[in-house]
């Protein structure tokens, strides 16, 4: 049996109109809206938002929701960024590496950077001497890295918590056509 449905479009296929980057800056700001409460906001359809949604989802434009923990409520009160550097020699092993380290535990997110940081890797603890362990024998051991460099977050913001965290956009921007 052959499959002759046409193959749903990647991400580089799919065009995305004003009304995708508008639903798509609504999920941003808060993923848990209803579907009717986005078609409400938008003055669309539900079965509209929910088609686009599905068309997203399908070209890899719009992916998984996510939730904003806290951290400190489940004994992790200490958050960190720590800048990874790797030796020379091991930067054509680069996603293997961070392939290692996303699977370490208390890690939550990486990226991948230009410059002298290959890096920045976010992480949770439960005290600052947990901190300067996991550093010390997870991180700063590894035979690929060539330094690393430690900063306490503080406090955190997300543009979820700007009243108007789309504002502003098109100016920064060329409006889709």
């Amino acid at each position: 049996m052959t499959d002759d449905a046409p193959a749903a479009k990647t991400a580089k296929d799919r065009r995305i109109d004003e009304l995708d980057e508008r639903i798509l800056w609504e999920l941003n700001r808060n993923a848990d809206l209803t579907n009717q409460a986005l078609a409400d906001r938008l003055h669309v359809s539900p079965s509209t938002t929910l088609a686009r949604m599905k068309s997203l989802r399908e070209a890899g434009i719009l992916g998984t929701a996510h939730a904003t923990v806290d951290y400190g409520s489940l004994g992790l009160p200490l958050q960190a960024i720590v800048a990874v550097r790797l030796r020379a020699q091991a930067r054509p092993a680069i996603r293997t590496y961070a392939e290692r380290v996303i699977r370490l535990p208390n890690v939550l997110n990486i990226f991948f950077l230009g410059g002298q940081t290959d890096f920045l890797i976010h992480v949770v603890m439960r005290s600052p001497e947990q901190l300067r362990d996991f550093v010390a024998s997870r991180l700063s051991m590894d035979p690929a890295v060539a330094s690393t460099e430690t900063q306490i977050v503080f406090d955190w913001l997300r543009s979820e918590d700007r009243p108007t965290a789309t504002a502003g956009f098109d100016e920064l921007r060329d409006p889709i056509e």
